[in-house]
């Protein structure tokens, strides 16, 4: 038998739990995001990527160590971790001559490299240099993305898909007023990209409806697209692909409109509406005439004589 057509069986319960919390489902996990230190990441990178660590807490892993790596040229080392820790984004921080102040973001699909660009960080507010309040951990965030190069470029259409991938958390099935607390907001003008963070206080108005203030709270990141490296569009599509128990069955006759209101079509045979039994109303009586033409003109009182 080939090594790779070898099954891996469990000799332990938790190796089993292991193996089946890694298998396909059909509801996947909430994506996890590894942050890796290049090996010759400066001060700047590093305060980047823990900032970005507390935001994205607790679906992400820190890397403490430097890694001595380049994702454009191989990325057997990125694939590496990502099977090991079961994340399937990162983001990768180098600094170096050519390109300071450097940042990676990706995502994988079936543990290797699917999407990849390169941000280059002109300017950053870090959290700790924003003396507000900060919103706890876990919390997940309201995207806004602003600027026509989000719909109009092909590369800032695919870094928009990937910061919606990266920044939203887990699915939820419902909200609550008081949970939205927190607003990543991202601006796309002039070639650049602006990052702002912001806290959303809920303030009294005089009406069931707050007034509505944002108040900055950071991290804040000016940034600027670099290098990319793109799926191709037919292992894209694949990778989007869902599965079949997931798309809702057709139903006949029934159909949805924008708005979601559902319409249904009832067939039935038609009806004969000269035997629709009316309301009695002394309006709806028929004359003496009118009876005595349906009978044909001959009066009931001569029949009877006759």
């Amino acid at each position: 038998m080939d090594a790779l057509e070898r099954v891996v069986k469990p000799k332990t319960k938790r190796a089993k739990r292991f193996l089946e919390k890694r298998e396909p489902k059909l509801n996947e996990n909430t994506k996890n995001a590894m942050l890796i230190r290049g090996g010759n990441a400066n001060l700047t990178v590093t305060e980047v990527l823990k900032d970005i660590y507390a935001v994205k807490k607790p679906f992400a892993v820190l890397y403490k160590r430097k890694n001595i790596t380049r994702p454009f040229e191989d990325q057997t080392s990125l694939e590496f971790f990502s099977k090991k820790s079961d994340c399937s984004l990162f983001l990768f921080g180098s600094h170096n001559k050519k390109r300071p102040n450097n940042l990676i973001i990706g995502r994988m699909f079936d543990y290797h490299v699917l999407d990849m660009i390169e941000l280059g960080v002109e300017k950053f507010v870090s959290l700790k240099d924003v003396k507000n309040s900060k919103c706890p951990e876990g919390t997940k965030p309201m995207l806004i993305f602003a600027g026509d190069l989000f719909d109009v470029n092909e590369e800032y259409k695919r870094l928009k898909s990937l910061l919606i991938d990266f920044f939203r958390g887990p699915t939820v099935p419902s909200i609550r007023l008081a949970g939205l607390e927190y607003v990543l907001h991202f601006t796309a003008v002039d070639g650049k990209i602006y990052m702002r963070s912001y806290k959303v206080l809920l303030k009294k108005s005089g009406c069931k409806i707050p007034r509505i203030e944002l108040e900055e709270m950071g991290p804040s990141l000016d940034l600027v697209m670099r290098r990319t490296h793109l799926a191709s569009d037919d292992l894209y599509k694949l990778s989007l692909k869902q599965p079949k128990a997931l798309k809702p069955k057709k139903k006949k006759n029934i159909s949805h409109d924008v708005f979601g209101t559902t319409y249904g079509r009832i067939h039935m045979q038609k009806q004969d509406l000269s035997k629709l039994q009316t309301r009695k109303m002394k309006g709806l009586k028929k004359r003496p005439a009118e009876k005595l033409a349906e009978d044909g003109g001959v009066s009931p009182k001569k029949s009877k004589s006759a």
